[in-house]
């Protein structure tokens, strides 16, 4: 089974404030509509492009989703 999105990103949670990929996951932890099963990009890139306000840039969406890439 696919590991979620949601679940990897998690790990970055309650780092330093101003790393964007804490930033995006604390946002995503407190975001209950988030896609939480998904791994699918673009599921995920439409929600967030639609949906989140804590995300600074579609860039660091993008540079996190490669890590979940070659880590998964």
């Amino acid at each position: 089974m696919t590991r979620s999105f949601y679940r990897y990103l998690l790990k970055f949670r309650d780092g330093k404030k101003e790393d964007p990929f804490v930033r995006l996951a604390n946002g995503v932890y407190y975001d209950h509509s988030f896609p939480k099963t998904s791994a699918d990009y673009d599921e995920i890139s439409r929600y967030l492009e639609m949906n989140a306000d804590y995300l600074d840039s579609m860039t660091v969406f993008d540079e996190v989703w490669e890590r979940f890439l070659q880590e998964a």
